[in-house]
């Protein structure tokens, strides 16, 4: 459709993701079959699951690695959804290699930084607040999971897309409100949300010490500046 109107098209698939998609290629190619590890139904396992044509299944949970039946053994491999965390695979991977000791794993893990950094800071800031409050659309794997592990902390959580979704009746009685956003929730959205709170009597806000993110990748080319090109050539 966009070749039909003529528009210009720019690849913003993430690098981490194009990784993912780079190795199931070469597996399939070896000859191994593929054992993706995800959520049924997301975009990013959907696509990837999209770069081959057949061989590659589909496990969610424990159970569905017991009932999954490959050709070969001997010549299997398993990727993972970029946007889980290395705690949502753990048990998964440990079934997979038990039952199917000849399992080839990737070079690299396939996790993305952002998703682990932002459970494991949940995980620490969860225990000392009364609510944590979670930025992220209702069909975001990560930001669903940030909200069930500071739930699973013991904390009541609450996911919302904006600071116009907070609801005033939800700070009754809580002493410390913590905020989080999903890995690709805009650091604008957490401002305003922050400045909600203020406006709402939340007094002072205190920003946890944890992991700095420092990685970058190039923007798609055709939409960088000039220089920022001729630096990558």
């Amino acid at each position: 459709e966009a070749e039909r109107r003529g528009l210009r098209v720019f690849d913003a698939t993430c690098p981490l993701v194009t990784k993912v998609h780079i190795e199931v290629a070469k597996m399939r190619r070896d000859g191994r079959e593929l054992v993706m590890i995800g959520h049924a139904g997301h975009p990013e396992v959907e696509g990837t699951m999209g770069q081959a044509d057949d061989g590659i299944y589909l496990v969610e949970n424990v159970d569905d690695v017991g009932k999954l039946q490959v050709r070969d053994p001997q010549r299997l491999a398993y990727v993972t959804q970029t946007t889980l965390s290395v705690d949502d695979c753990r048990e998964i991977i440990a079934a997979l290699k038990a039952r199917f000791p000849a399992i080839a794993e990737p070079k690299k893990q396939d996790i993305c930084y952002a998703t682990q950094n932002r459970q494991d800071a949940v995980k620490a800031m969860a225990p000392q607040c009364d609510l944590v409050l979670v930025i992220g659309s209702p069909t975001s794997s990560n930001s669903n999971r940030l909200r069930e592990v500071a739930e699973k902390m013991g904390c009541e959580a609450r996911m919302i897309g904006s600071a116009a979704e907070l609801d005033p009746a939800w700070l009754a009685g809580k002493r410390r409100v913590g905020v989080t956003a999903g890995a690709s929730a805009p650091e604008r959205l957490v401002e305003e949300l922050l400045a909600r709170l203020q406006a709402l009597g939340v007094d002072g806000v205190h920003a946890l010490e944890g992991v700095r993110e420092n990685m970058t990748f190039p923007l798609p080319k055709g939409l960088a500046r000039p220089r920022d090109e001729a630096s990558r050539q």
